[in-house]
């Protein structure tokens, strides 16, 4: 039997649900309470009440899932802590569920085979957003990693991405039933969807992510062993900076910092849509190019892989092996005309993010010694060399050249 605890208070909702599974049937059970400032206080009184209430003991526990955000600060933190403290205590491990995913499940639920975009509210005129494919059985495939964004932006970023989302979920064949379909309070801002077309999808403006469709996703996950140890758990923040210092306000930086406005690059899960184009940029940038057949096995093997595209071509893309303890880059990649704006540093923020909630603990990568420039950009992130792998690169001529093998490692939460 499976007995997987879920939390969710993202937002002003504090979520409990409790999943069990026994011989093939599932049974989700939940309760919330709303408008308790912080939730700290109600979340495990009201987990706990419900596992009496199903005549369980929270030894039986399999796991833990929790609502790792975006949302609220210090609601996210609340899930997460509560989460690690059962966690450590029951030594079972626990399952993050973006909030935006969750939304997401909820609409794909009533909507298979459509394309899903889930907002939430982010305050100051803001949202967080996500776009999912969900099939006909309303399983999700990621196709915009979450993103914050100005309300006003929410509708050209969309709409510059939407024949980009097509393409990767298309990978050239024709489209059925990809309408899209919009959930969550975030589009109800003010311009959130001005401009878009009229004959799109809208589900349910007021949905908020929930329990019970974060216990459905953990159980996926489950069934994957896409689980975290307590100690690697964290939450997603998508703003990097919550508020101004005592100084910064001194010099007349008023209020919060606001997002960044929307830039014309789309950093997506990499198909086998853009392999022509991925190979093409690789020879342009390596004396050494990895192989189309590299690449293949690469994608076949789950490998985490991302690109990014402008509007009318590929600019950088990336791909990594998740190690047991690392996340392990073996390809990094911006053309040269598109290099020294920021792009590089984005697709390694990616696959930060990607290891940070997958628990690992830092980034692992090797770098020729004489690609200074690539050494001096590993370092300013964090990067330190940690040994040296001998006669590891082909240098032409028949000679080999040294690997520095670089490592960075997350702070702990």
């Amino acid at each position: 039997m499976t007995l997987i605890l879920a939390l969710e208070t993202s937002t002003p909702i504090c979520g409990i649900a409790l999943l069990s599974e026994h011989n093939g049937v599932i049974t989700v059970t939940k309760r919330q309470v709303e408008g308790v400032t912080g939730h700290s206080q109600s979340v495990l009184p009201l987990a706990y009440a419900l596992l009496a209430e199903q005549g369980r003991s929270k030894s039986e526990l399999s796991c833990v899932a929790f609502g790792n955000g975006p949302g609220a600060f210090t609601g996210i933190r609340v899930a997460c802590g509560i989460a690690q403290g059962i966690g450590l205590a029951l030594s079972i491990p626990l399952i993050p569920v973006g909030a935006l995913h969750a939304l997401a499940a909820n609409a794909a639920s009533r909507h298979p085979g459509r394309l899903i975009i889930s907002a939430l509210d982010a305050r100051m005129d803001e949202v967080y957003l996500a776009a999912f494919l969900a099939d006909q059985s309303g399983s999700l495939t990621l196709v915009q990693q979450p993103v914050l964004l100005s309300a006003a932006d929410a509708p050209v970023f969309v709409m510059q991405r939407f024949l980009l989302w097509q393409r990767e979920v298309s990978a050239g064949s024709a489209l059925v039933g990809l309408t899209p379909c919009l959930i969550g309070e975030g589009w109800r801002l003010a311009g959130a969807m001005t401009g878009l077309p009229p004959e799109w999808l809208i589900d349910d403006l007021t949905a908020l992510p929930d329990a019970y469709w974060v216990a459905q996703l953990s159980w996926l996950a489950w069934k994957k062993q896409q689980t975290v140890l307590p100690e690697h758990a964290a939450p997603l923040y998508l703003r990097d900076k919550v508020a101004f210092t005592t100084a910064e306000r001194a010099t007349g930086q008023g209020g919060n910092p606001r997002a960044a406005p929307a830039i014309g690059i789309a950093l997506l899960p990499m198909s086998g849509a853009d392999l022509d184009e991925v190979l093409e940029l690789e020879r342009s940038v390596q004396s050494h190019p990895w192989t189309a057949k590299n690449f293949e096995d690469a994608l076949n093997a789950g490998y985490e892989a991302w690109v990014l595209r402008g509007d009318s071509e590929l600019v950088g893309f990336c791909l990594a092996m998740v190690a047991p303890d690392v996340v392990h880059i073996l390809v990094i990649a911006v053309a040269p005309k598109h290099q020294r704006h920021g792009l590089g540093l984005m697709l390694l923020k990616q696959v930060s993010e990607t290891a940070k909630q997958r628990g690992q603990e830092g980034l692992l990568l090797e770098v020729r010694p004489s690609n200074s420039k690539a050494l001096a950009f590993y370092q300013a992130q964090g990067f330190v060399q940690i040994g040296t792998r001998r006669d590891y690169y082909p240098a032409g001529k028949g000679e080999r050249e040294d690997a520095l093998v670089l490592k960075k490692t997350f702070e702990p939460v």
